[in-house]
C-alpha cells in the first residue's frame, strides 16, 4: 500500500487489493502467543473436520499435550467465527429477530452461471492475529465472483463483496448460512430489491454449502497454512493471488478439468452448457 501515490487513492489501492479502508489501521489485538498457538491449531483441525465443536476439540488439543478446557476452546473458536456443522436442536436457531429463509437447492439442477451464487466468511491467520475473509461463488462454475476482508465480522464487508459481485451480473438465488450478517435487514435487503430468491442452509447442514466449504480448504492448505503473513496487506495479497490462481489456472476434475473462469465466461454460449448440469445432495 502506497500512502504517497499521488495518482492512485488510498481508497482505489484498496479496492484494488480487496480491502475495507479500516484493515490499513489494524493493530494486533494483544492476544497471548498461547491464545495464538491454540488458533492456530484449532483452525487447521477445524479444516479438517468441521464438525468439532468446542468439546471435540478440546479432547483433540489435550490429546496433543495441549491442556485446554473447553470453556477457553469455546471462547477462541467464538472469536474466530467458527461452529461445528452437526444437527442441533430447534432451540439453537438464530435469533427471532433474524428472518431465516428455507433452503432452496436441494434437487435443483445447476445447469447455468449466475443461477446460483452462495457466499460465506472464514478465519484467516497472520503472525500476530487474524482477519476475516468473505467470498462470493457462483456454484456452476465454482468462479470467485469477488471477495473482501475485514478485521472484525460486522455486517459491512459482506456487503461490499457482495455489492463487488453485482458489478458483473446477478444470480437468480444466492444462498449462505444463517449467520448474523447474512440474516441482517441490510444484507437481505440488497438482495430483495434486486428479486433475487434467498436460500440459507439448514443449521448443521454440512452439505448445503459444500462448494464454498472446498473453497476454504483448498485456501487453507495450497496457500495460507504454506504462508506466515506479517500483516493484513501480505493477507491480501496472498489471497487475492491464490484467487486468481483458482479461476483462471486451476483446473477442477469435478468441472472436466476446466478452470473456473472457462466455464463461468463460456458457458453461456457452449451448447454442452447442460453437460455439467448435477442435482444436489440431498
Amino acid at each position: 500500500m502506497e500512502f504517497g501515490n499521488t495518482q492512485i487513492s488510498v481508497s482505489r489501492q484498496c479496492e484494488l487489493f480487496g480491502l475495507s479502508r479500516s484493515t490499513l489501521y489494524y493493530k494486533s489485538r494483544g492476544i497471548s502467543e498461547r491464545n495464538l498457538e491454540l488458533m492456530r491449531l484449532i483452525d487447521e483441525q477445524y479444516t479438517r473436520t468441521p464438525f468439532y465443536g468446542s468439546r471435540r476439540m478440546a479432547v483433540w488439543l489435550n490429546s496433543y499435550g495441549h491442556g485446554v478446557n473447553r470453556k477457553r476452546v469455546s471462547r477462541l473458536m467464538r472469536e474466530m467465527g467458527l461452529e461445528a456443522i452437526y444437527p442441533k436442536p430447534k432451540l439453537s436457531m438464530g435469533c427471532k429477530e433474524h428472518r431465516i429463509y428455507p433452503y432452496l437447492l436441494r434437487g435443483e439442477r445447476i445447469i447455468r452461471p449466475n443461477q446460483v451464487w452462495a457466499s460465506d466468511i472464514t478465519y484467516i491467520r497472520l503472525s500476530r492475529g487474524f482477519i476475516y475473509l468473505v467470498a462470493v461463488m457462483d456454484w456452476f462454475s465454482r468462479y470467485v465472483l469477488s471477495w473482501e476482508i475485514s478485521i472484525t465480522l460486522e455486517t459491512q464487508f459482506c456487503i461490499l463483496a457482495l455489492e463487488r459481485a453485482f458489478m458483473g451480473a446477478e444470480p437468480e438465488i444466492f444462498n449462505t448460512d444463517q449467520g448474523s450478517q447474512f440474516t441482517s435487514d441490510a444484507f437481505l435487503a440488497e438482495l430483495e430489491c434486486r428479486e433475487i430468491k434467498i436460500s440459507m442452509d439448514g443449521r448443521g447442514r454440512a452439505l448445503d454449502n459444500v462448494f464454498v466449504e472446498r473453497l476454504w480448504r483448498s485456501l487453507k492448505y495450497e496457500e495460507v497454512y504454506l504462508k506466515e503473513y506479517e500483516g493484513v496487506i501480505e493477507a491480501a495479497k496472498g489471497v487475492g493471488g491464490y484467487f486468481t490462481f483458482y479461476n483462471e489456472e486451476r483446473p477442477h476434475q469435478s468441472l472436466g478439468y476446466k478452470t473456473p473462469a472457462e466455464l463461468y465466461f463460456g458457458a453461456v454460449a457452449s451448447c454442452s452448457v447442460n453437460n455439467f448440469a448435477q442435482p444436489i445432495g440431498s
